[in-house]
């Protein structure tokens, strides 16, 4: 009986990578996780193979290679905290730049030229239309931004140099939990808004903060686009036939095309929880642009891609079995 195709994911115990593994697997595929688990978490892998290392370590991954003979990396392993990269920019070029570069090298020795990248909005910088499409300049304003877009830079010219192919996915405001309620959002600290007004509405925190009240949106506050991981996933998981059917490298925007504000995402919040969710006003971030929405036809488009959990609703609902199981198991015992 032939072996399921291996695919290596990097970060796999991580957010979007802990639901990417799970889709694999649901498909029939063989994910091969790594993950140092500087962030990750062991128990949100739900696959047999799960290889604590370093994507950058050449002798490691390089087993892992021969090892599982796979014909494509996913590639979610980066930090990810736009202030956190302010404060610590060697940390973002070091983790998300030459890792990376260190990967495609391994990746090149063993004969592996399929690649898809998490990318990210913050490419764009403040934007200057919206919706943005793929042809919107490129003027990140952060490291975080900037290591990202260097990657997307150096994949190009691996493709022109040595063919090998790659797809970019460049992620608006990821959201939501496996709708089974088995893996979620669980970062530490915390810095999206959906699992932040949750924790308020499990008792965690005491208030959700708005940030600004008075921007140029329909209510005030800021409006971003929210993506639903499975969402995100089964794009990933059509990248990845894309690349095995022949495509050529690209890079795609991931987002519904649907703007909600920061007041909306709240009001949700307390119609699917049932709790009030107390607000407070605080002073509007810099560099926080009041509108981020994708134009993400190209990737309908050329890859087939449909988003199936568009409604905020079902975004909370899901991501709120999660915080519920999360809030019972930080519960002390009796």
């Amino acid at each position: 009986m032939p072996q399921p195709t291996s695919v290596v994911v990097a970060g796999g115990a991580g957010y979007i990578g802990s639901h990417m593994v799970r889709m694999l697997r649901d498909q029939g595929l063989r994910p091969v996780v790594v993950d140092n688990l500087a962030t990750g978490h062991a128990d949100a892998v739900q696959a047999d193979e799960l290889h604590r290392g370093d994507i950058g370590d050449a002798a490691f991954m390089g087993e892992i290679f021969r090892r599982y003979q796979p014909q494509v990396v996913m590639h979610f392993a980066a930090s990810s905290l736009v202030g956190e990269s302010m404060q610590q920019p060697a940390k973002y070029w070091r983790n998300n730049l030459v890792q990376t570069l260190s990967l495609l090298d391994t990746m090149l020795e063993h004969g592996v030229r399929q690649f898809i990248f998490s990318s990210t909005a913050a490419t764009y910088g403040n934007p200057v239309e919206v919706p943005i499409p793929e042809t919107h300049p490129t003027l990140p304003i952060n490291p975080y931004g900037h290591s990202k877009l260097a990657v997307e830079h150096l994949l190009q010219d691996y493709d022109a140099a040595h063919g090998l192919r790659s797809i970019s996915l460049r992620y608006f405001n990821a959201a939501g939990a496996h709708p089974d309620g088995s893996i979620g959002e669980r970062h530490d600290p915390e810095t999206h808004l959906i699992p932040l007004v949750l924790q308020v509405a499990s008792g965690r925190r005491p208030f959700i903060s708005r940030f600004g009240s008075q921007h140029a949106t329909p209510d005030g506050s800021c409006v971003r686009d929210y993506i639903h991981v499975q969402d995100l996933c089964a794009a990933h998981l059509l990248a990845l036939q894309a690349l095995q059917a022949g495509a050529r490298s690209a890079v795609y925007n991931l987002g519904n095309g649907l703007g909600h504000s920061v007041n909306e995402v709240i009001e949700a919040a307390r119609r699917v929880t049932g709790h009030p969710i107390p607000l407070r006003d605080d002073p509007p971030r810099a560099g926080d642009p009041p509108v981020l929405v994708a134009d993400a036809r190209r990737a309908r488009q050329e890859l087939g891609w449909t988003p199936q959990l568009e409604d905020l609703d079902t975004i909370i609902a899901h991501a709120w079995q999660w915080e519920q199981r999360m809030r019972r198991l930080a519960a002390p015992a009796q």
